[in-house]
């Protein structure tokens, strides 16, 4: 009876001492999934995040970073995440996921009336380059597809500055976001024309393989529980016009 009292305190000290461990949650300027806006931080991912802290009464706090601090912040440091990541092949052994939290789809964009017709990944090959932010999961496909005309740029402003001033013929773009990245540069998602969808996309928090597995358990659960009931579903509303749907994310059993 006392070993199984002793083991009882320390599985409860244990678990105490894991949720009272501070969480280090890094996100970019990624609009609007996540962005600074008037001093406060804020975007769907945000909210979605913001909502799982609460439901699993962890101690945590969320930083806005570059991308590429957060990315690597995240490969060496416990009790951290950087969200929301696209879930790929190549990231996939890297990190703890919990997800999904959004579904996006990755395409080619042109200048409306360009007369473009791109019917697959290799007839982008025809243009001189093809520009995409180095670090975006998109970058890492196409450079698996064998693309000779790949060129990798630091930003997704970089990116969309060249194909404002036609200096570039194609945009490569996630559907939630482009209309914030088009806005950025002054110009509307009726200005393009959508080409090829070339890949489908989940979109995640992901944790550094040196968190605790439980904890990244207890916000999966968290996660799942909040789709059931219907919050996710209400946040994606708050943010996207396109329809939602909570079993579409959550991954065939």
């Amino acid at each position: 009876m006392r070993l199984a009292i002793w083991l009882g305190v320390l599985l409860l000290g244990y678990c105490t001492s894991a949720l009272a461990a501070e969480l280090r949650l890094y996100t970019e300027e990624y609009r609007p999934l996540s962005y600074i806006e008037n001093g406060t931080l804020t975007g769907m991912a945000v909210e979605v995040t913001e909502l799982l802290i609460q439901r699993t009464e962890q101690a945590a706090r969320i930083e806005l970073v570059p991308w590429t601090r957060g990315y690597h912040q995240v490969q060496h440091e416990a009790n951290s995440g950087l969200f929301a990541m696209v879930r790929t092949p190549q990231r996939e052994a890297l990190f703890q996921w919990v997800g999904p939290i959004a579904l996006g789809r990755t395409s080619f964009y042109s200048r409306r009336g360009a007369g473009l017709s791109i019917r697959g990944v290799k007839d982008v090959e025809q243009f001189s380059t093809l520009v995409v932010p180095k670090n975006w999961y998109s970058y890492e496909y196409l450079r698996g597809q064998g693309l000779k005309n790949l060129y990798g740029v630091p930003t997704p402003q970089h990116m969309v500055k060249m194909f404002k001033h036609g200096r570039i013929e194609l945009l490569v773009a996630n559907n939630l976001v482009l209309d914030n990245m088009l806005a950025e540069q002054g110009m509307r998602r009726d200005e393009v024309e959508l080409q090829y969808t070339f890949m489908a996309n989940n979109s995640y928090i992901a944790f550094s393989k040196s968190t605790d597995p439980a904890l990244v358990q207890r916000w999966q659960q968290a996660l799942e529980q909040s789709g059931h009931d219907g919050s996710l579903q209400r946040i994606h509303q708050r943010w996207f016009s396109e329809p939602y749907s909570f079993d579409a994310l959550m991954p065939a059993p």
